[in-house]
């Protein structure tokens, strides 16, 4: 055989001559065809099992993809249908993010520039390559959306798509597809990437893609992306006028730069976050302050480089366009309350959280600034400065405000909870959290003192309301309250319930949560007081509340009793079903968690024609069985909400045929 081709078993290939040198031995191979020969050796035993083939090399057609970037750039900015495109972008990878960097300015879409005749025939005989991509979320579909992924969320608003990336989705390829993809379908308007791919993430070309391709955003939030920097935000500033709305949080690499730009060309910005952003100080704010007219929102939190500067060139250029404003854990002084207090003249909102460098001066200033007129609700949690002086003032200083939220501010006394009540005649809603100096005497101080416009009172976590001998002269009821929350605060009992009753009889509204010290002593007299009728009750954790009082209340209101919450109390059984099954007609959420029901008690409800419950939680209800099924099945004709969760008695098949039966309704199991 060696002899036939003339080369050695050291030989790896035969280098050259023809294969049969006498022309008698071409009868020997057998021509398949102008490409190939198939050689059949005379020897009868021969040391090969199969045919050897010769095949020539085929030429290499051209490809498109063997043109740069620059050439491939001017074909692809030719197209100007968005189908087009978007069909391109679903070639490779390549061609999508050259797609993503055409700006719409640069899109040829009439008097093309003429190309050469080289290029001409060079992008006539190259044949388009299929699709190259093998790692998944790197195909994209036509539309701009990637084929492996469903994450991104599309939604019509306002005349625009809104996409949200979230965690490992968020990728600049991902945004390359977007920015492809949406152009054709009404453009982007809302863009939000909250965390990013560890490995390939978001980066400044992912923006730039967004940038040069979607100039209809709107909304841009970014959210824990580490890798995006100024130059990805310059670019959105440059390629995105019509911004209105920029939430940065978690993002370490913007600096005052970018959002300087953003300052400069985005005049219709309306709203700013900025959380967590280190490297984001004052010259920020000063430039948004004065290049923003239309700014109406402003939150800040957590940025050491802002300080009093910051806040005060910002509400000095712009306190008559604001009307909201968030400032949390921020390193400012009492300078910026005082500047707040006197160009805030448009502010209808405030919310100030965390501030530890204000003292009592601050917020006396702010209050006689005169400038909050307009101020209708006002927040603040752990400020230590707040004290009885600076309350007052605020009070005074604010005439307008209608909801006043207080949260751990240690320092506020009765005094001063009194004074704020008898000189904010417009207030509305007062809720007070964990304000412990606040005692028993402030709670009705505020009752008597209000004046005709307080509608809602809540008290939360405040261990200084505790059970006194108090004592009231003949006093004009506050009719105006109409909503009463008192949560965790243990030293609540029956008495102050029947002052409560005394104090206020025009209630619709009770939520009594977590008192242990109230009894149906205490509870029957105030529900019995309740003239408009009781539309909403939370009784959760009253563990010492019984059928008694719970039964008498659902005759006395069962006319008016929407919403029923018992849950944990423990002395409520089947007899308070039994009066809710008789006695209430409009009742359509009831909770009784934990509670000594049976399958009874789910009878009666079941039997009750007039009752229409949309929610029923029954968690905790050892004492329900299987026999109880039949009655949730004719419950679960109108309920849309099921909790039958840690009932024990009630089997695994019986749960599933419910969940089977009562498709329509969530079940909680």
């Amino acid at each position: 055989m060696s002899k036939v081709f003339n080369f050695t078993g050291d030989d790896a290939f035969y280098h050259g001559g023809v294969v049969y040198p006498s022309p008698k031995e071409s009868n020997l191979f057998v021509s398949l065809g102008h490409h190939m020969d198939v050689y059949f050796p005379p020897c009868k035993r021969s040391r090969i099992t199969a045919p050897f083939i010769f095949t020539e090399k085929q030429k290499k057609l051209p490809s498109i993809d063997v043109l740069p970037d620059e050439c491939l750039f001017e074909v692809l900015r030719r197209l100007s249908d968005g189908k087009e495109r978007s069909a391109c972008a679903c070639v490779s990878k390549r061609w999508l993010m050259l797609l993503s960097s055409i700006r719409g300015d640069e899109t040829l879409v009439s008097d093309p520039s003429p190309i050469s005749e080289t290029e001409e025939r060079s992008i006539e005989s190259a044949p388009v390559k299929p699709l190259d991509c093998t790692k998944k979320g790197e195909v994209v579909a036509p539309n701009g959306v990637e084929v492996d992924e469903a994450e991104a969320q599309d939604i019509k608003g306002e005349g625009h798509l809104s996409r949200c990336l979230d965690g490992k989705k968020a990728t600049d390829v991902r945004l390359a597809a977007i920015a492809v993809g949406t152009a054709s379908h009404g453009g982007l308007g809302k863009l939000s990437i909250r965390g990013s791919n560890p490995t390939c993430g978001v980066t400044d070309t992912g923006l730039k893609a967004i940038a040069r391709g979607c100039p209809s955003l709107r909304a841009l939030s970014l959210w824990n992306v580490s890798s995006v920097s100024d130059e990805g935000l310059s670019e959105i500033a440059q390629g995105c006028h019509l911004l209105e709305k920029l939430d940065l949080c978690h993002c370490p690499a913007i600096t005052d730069e970018s959002l300087m730009a953003i300052a400069k060309s985005c005049p219709n910005l309306t709203s700013l976050t900025v959380e967590s952003c280190s490297k984001i100080g004052n010259g920020s704010l000063q430039a948004v302050g004065r290049l923003c007219p239309k700014l109406k929102f402003v939150s800040l939190k957590n940025c050491p480089l802002i300080g009093d500067q910051g806040i005060a060139s910002l509400f000095s250029s712009a306190g008559h366009v604001l009307t909201k404003v968030k400032l949390h854990a921020l390193n400012i002084s009492d300078i910026s309350l005082a500047v707040i207090g006197h160009y805030g003249i448009a502010v209808t909102e405030i919310a100030l959280i965390g501030l530890q460098n204000i003292n009592e001066r601050g917020f006396w200033v702010m209050g006689n600034g005169q400038g909050l007129q307009k101020l209708r609700s006002l927040a603040i949690t752990a400020c230590h400065g707040v004290t009885d002086v600076g309350l007052e003032a605020l009070g005074k200083g604010c005439p307008n405000l209608k909801l006043f939220c207080l949260r751990k501010c240690t320092v506020l006394s009765d005094n001063g909870l009194v004074a704020f009540a008898k000189s904010s005649g417009a207030l509305e809603s007062l809720q007070l959290e964990e304000c412990h100096r606040i005692t028993q005497a402030g709670f009705f101080g505020v009752l008597l003192n209000c004046g005709t416009m307080l509608k809602a009172l809540s008290l939360v976590n405040c261990f200084g309301v505790k059970e006194l001998a108090y004592r009231f002269p003949p006093v004009l009821p506050c009719n105006s309250l109409q909503s009463l929350s008192i949560r965790n605060c243990p030293g609540v009992g029956n008495a102050t319930l029947a002052i409560v009753g005394r104090l206020c009889p025009k209630l619709t509204h009770l939520e009594l949560s977590g008192l242990l010290g109230v009894t149906d002593e205490g509870l029957f007299p105030l529900v019995q007081n309740c003239e408009a009728g009781l539309v909403k009750l939370n009784l959760s954790g009253c563990a010492n509340v019984t059928d008694r009082s719970v039964s008498a209340l659902t005759e006395l209101h069962g006319g008016s009793l929407e919403f029923l919450n018992v849950d944990g109390c423990r002395y409520v059984t089947d007899a308070t079903l039994f009066a809710i099954s008789n006695n209430c007609w409009f009742l359509s959420e009831l909770d009784i968690s934990k509670c000594g029901i049976t399958d009874s008690g789910i009878a009666s409800l079941a039997s009750a024609a007039q009752l229409n419950l949309r929610i029923l939680s029954l968690s905790g209800c050892s004492l329900l069985s299987d026999k109880s099924v039949p009655f949730l099945q004719k419950l679960g004709q109108t309920l849309m909400g099921l909790n039958i969760q840690h009932c024990n008695g009630v089997s695994s098949n019986s749960v599933d045929l419910l969940l089977e039966q009562l498709w329509r309704c969530d079940i909680l199991s």
